[in-house]
């Protein structure tokens, strides 16, 4: 099983990504490792707000594609749902 998910770093902006394991890879988000996305390096800590099953890694990629497509708004409206 693969996730799509959203973090929300220190800053309040969203990072999407994939992985086979959330806690996993929220780990090496938050971590001083090389695993990390540059990205959330310098905006940590980070949190999961959002997060997806899909069956295999090219469902999974396809959906981060869309979903980093969407406007921040859209973003927002999406995470808020998973959260209400």
């Amino acid at each position: 099983m693969w996730y799509v998910y959203f973090l929300r770093c220190a800053d309040n902006s969203l990072y999407a990504g994939i992985t086979t394991s959330l806690e996993r890879r929220l780990l090496e988000h938050n971590q001083c490792n090389k695993k990390a996305a540059k990205y959330t390096r310098v905006r940590r800590p980070v949190a999961l707000v959002y997060a997806e099953p899909h069956p295999d890694r090219q469902q999974a990629s396809r959906r981060e594609y869309q979903l980093k497509q969407l406007s921040k708004h859209n973003k927002e409206k999406l995470v808020a749902s998973y959260f209400p």
